[in-house]
């Protein structure tokens, strides 16, 4: 279980910079857990006291309206951390966490993450650069929702998890699900699914779209 930590922390972006002895000390700190999909990880004004580091499975990062429509923010994979935002900023979360499926990960005190952050600036470097990815793929997503199209977001969407999961078959995703991803209502997913069917840009079956026209998604992804 040690090796199996010390091996996953070599692989995270923000400690690349440690030594072998710094990624020994840092292990101690560490406890490894796993946990069931729909695990909640923390929800909004929760503190902030833990922060997590995902070696196997998806944790989803959502929003919930006043009127329970649930909009996702993020969808994160093995390598990726998450309660940074709270740990260095105003120390309350402000989304909820949840895990999508089978989840593995480690998890590192308030403390031991604020004493890593005095003693080694270039973890702290990262830090900055992880917050700052997340806020940039935030606005950016903001930005989709004010200005462009369901049928533009959509198509940018499924190029989006073609190209995570490396492969244009993508499984697993239910209307709901990707509706949910845009911050619209299931229909008008579905209606447009349909109408990319008909265009002959993908092929639908049971929680499974297959994308057949790459270059004209992406066209459309840009209109």
């Amino acid at each position: 279980m040690e090796t199996q930590k010390l091996t996953y922390l070599s692989h995270i972006q923000v400690f690349r910079d440690l030594s072998p002895n710094e990624l020994m000390q840092t292990d101690r700190q560490l406890t490894m857990s796993s946990c069931e999909p729909g695990k909640i990880f923390y929800m909004p004004e929760d503190s902030g006291e833990v922060l997590f580091l995902l070696k196997k499975g998806q944790v989803q990062i959502y929003r919930l309206a006043p009127n329970g429509k649930k909009l996702v923010v993020g969808t994160l994979g093995p390598g990726a951390i998450f309660g940074e935002m709270s740990l260095v900023g105003q120390g309350m979360h402000n989304t909820f966490a949840e895990a999508v499926d089978d989840c593995l990960l480690c998890v590192m005190s308030r403390a031991d993450v604020e004493r890593l952050l005095r003693e080694k600036p270039d973890v702290a470097f990262r830090f900055l650069e992880t917050m700052g990815d997340r806020v940039s793929t935030l606005e950016t997503h903001l930005e989709d929702i004010a200005f462009k199209s369901i049928p533009a977001r959509l198509a940018g969407l499924l190029l989006r998890l073609s190209e995570e999961h490396g492969s244009d078959d993508l499984q697993g995703y239910t209307h709901q699900d990707l509706s949910e991803m845009l911050g619209t209502y299931r229909e008008t997913v579905t209606q447009t699914l349909n109408e990319f069917k008909a265009e002959g840009l993908i092929t639908i079956g049971r929680k499974r779209i297959t994308l057949k026209d790459k270059r004209r998604l992406e066209d459309l992804a840009l209109s």
